[in-house]
């Protein structure tokens, strides 16, 4: 089998296992998808997709990752999380991956009231704070989904033209 025809395979595969990974919480979603990029441009010896555009890949990647941790901490800050709230959220979310698509949805909200009620007892609170992490995680993925897209996109036109 052909070399370059197997990295491109495997570039493919690494690209919808990160897409899938900005959802699931156990994946390094936008890592991934750089990954595989790299390696189908590095396949074509990067003459379609070249060192500019896999820098502007990389920065997208690294904008992913600081905008995954700033979405979830505004979240949980702008509540008044506890740091056991913010552990109960983390907690829930891979909790959640065993209960599906509810799981992933209810799961963070889940962990983060449990986490704030083990810290302060209060419920009012911890529901709110529940929410307010829950909310800054679903921010954390649209807008990892966003950059994934946008990745994609420049990442196709640099491949095309």
């Amino acid at each position: 089998m052909d070399t370059q025809l197997v990295c491109f395979v495997v570039a493919a595969i690494l690209v919808v296992v990160g897409i899938a990974g900005t959802v699931l919480p156990a994946l390094p979603g936008l890592p991934l998808v750089f990954a595989g990029m790299l390696l189908a441009a590095w396949a074509d010896d990067f003459q379609k997709v070249g060192p500019l555009m896999i820098g502007t890949l990389a920065v997208l990647t690294v904008l992913s990752i600081a905008v995954d941790l700033l979405a979830t901490a505004v979240g949980a800050k702008r509540v008044g999380a506890s740091r056991l709230a913010v552990v109960g959220a983390v907690v829930g979310t891979f909790a959640g991956l065993f209960f599906g698509p509810i799981g992933l949805l209810a799961g963070p909200f889940v962990g983060a009231l449990i986490g704030e009620l083990l810290n302060s007892r209060e419920l009012g609170k911890a529901a709110q704070v529940g929410f307010g992490t829950w909310l800054g995680l679903l921010v954390g993925v649209v807008l990892k989904l966003g950059l994934a897209f946008a990745m994609l996109g420049l990442f196709a036109f640099a491949w095309l033209f």
